[in-house]
């Protein structure tokens, strides 16, 4: 890797994006390594692994591997710098997983493309380009007296063993920073909930070409019973209900005997995760000698924009004085763990991570001209609020 220049500048300089600008080169080389080391939110020795890179990293770069948190099998991150006496921190939280599955990286690599201003590669911009930006952010702070960062590795799937701790985190906070990607360079100001279910279909097995008759085929159960889902969503009024997964049978001759699928919900309006959950749990199946159970329900709640507009704010008064475009917010459809931290009363302004575009998609990539910026953006606003909040 490149050497890091150093530099510690205060906020609301020219000089800290400056400062910022001159380890572009060192962010794209931290971020290649990091996307380098595969993430899948399922495979949890591999999720350890790649948060061991990003211990070193900021081992590398802030001079502190931070502490691995163990919850419930599973490994996260964690910094703490005490605040002063009566003052609350500020939350800075992200995670280290991806969608990716483990072998990804063989047949689509890390790329550095400096002249298109581009990386690609399984991961970088949901977000592991946001956790380079944040350590890069926080090497160059002239104090990082109550600050707290959290980085975890389920995000992707929920949060089932990190949850806890980011409510923790949350409650204990005056602030959380999500370093979630941007959309399209907007932070964002509100998210809608999330639920994840499963449709579990039994039935009876046969052989398909002998006697078909005498089995109950879950396969076509379930078939029946998704074509009736599309109608517990509201897209009017943000609500949608969208199977994502499904798997049945053992084999081509044989009446499939087991059948499931997923759905993935999202919810604008809070009153919708319990509507929805009571009427797919009505659902029944159909077809004669099949059953079905509904397992899962609401994950996340929407994070509503009251809960980011103070921040937002601020943020944008930072971006306008350290030189940045006037900064956007949105509200988005997906979930973060910034909708637990607003949850449990915390302000929390999300986005505050990568450029880019393409999220869990083929092909996804962030701007290298942007880690500087977003970084620089990272630094000043939690300079300010440190500022803040000392006067507090």
């Amino acid at each position: 890797m490149a050497d890091m220049p150093d530099s510690t500048v205060p906020d609301g300089t020219a000089s800290l994006l400056a400062a910022l600008r001159s380890r572009t080169s060192v962010m794209v080389d931290h971020l290649a390594a990091l996307v380098g080391a595969e993430t899948p939110s399922s495979d949890i020795a591999a999720c350890t692994a790649g948060a061991q890179v990003l211990r070193q990293i900021a081992a590398d770069v802030i001079g502190d591997p931070g502490e691995m948190v163990r919850a419930d099998g599973r490994t996260h991150l964690r910094w703490r710098w005490p605040a002063g006496e009566g003052r609350r921190p500020v939350a800075l939280i992200g995670h280290v997983d991806t969608v990716w599955p483990a072998g990804t990286l063989r047949r689509w690599p890390v790329s550095v493309d400096r002249a298109a201003g581009t990386v690609t590669g399984p991961g970088c911009f949901d977000m592991k380009a946001g956790l380079i930006q944040l350590v890069h952010a926080v090497s160059v702070l002239a104090d990082r007296a109550g600050l707290e960062i959290l980085i975890t590795t389920d995000e992707e799937i929920g949060s089932p063993t990190s949850r806890p701790l980011i409510e923790e985190l949350g409650r204990a906070s005056a602030a959380a920073l999500i370093l979630e990607p941007s959309a399209r360079g907007a932070v964002k100001i509100g998210r809608k909930g999330t639920g994840l279910y499963r449709l579990n279909v039994a039935g009876l097995a046969a052989h398909a070409g002998l006697e078909p008759e005498k089995g109950a085929n879950a396969l076509v159960s379930l078939a029946e019973i998704i074509g009736r889902v599309g109608a517990v969503a509201r897209p009017a009024i943000g609500t949608t209900v969208t199977p994502t997964l499904a798997a049945a049978g053992t084999a081509a001759n044989v009446v499939p005997a087991l059948a499931y699928a997923d759905l993935d919900v999202r919810v604008a309006e809070p009153a919708e995760a319990g509507r929805v959950d009571q009427d797919l749990r009505t659902l029944a199946a159909t077809v004669p000698g099949t059953t079905l159970s509904v397992s899962g329900g609401p994950n996340r709640p929407p994070m509503p924009t009251t809960a980011s507009a103070a921040l937002f704010e601020l943020a944008r008064e930072v971006a306008d004085g350290i030189g940045l475009p006037a900064l956007e917010g949105v509200v988005v459809g997906g979930g973060s763990d910034g909708n637990f931290t607003a949850a449990v009363g915390c302000p929390t302004l999300d986005g505050l991570g990568a450029v880019g575009a393409g999220a869990h998609a083929e092909g996804e990539h962030m701007r290298i001209d942007s880690m500087a910026e977003r970084a620089a953006l990272l630094a000043a606003l939690i300079s300010r609020l440190q500022r803040d909040l000392g006067q507090a």
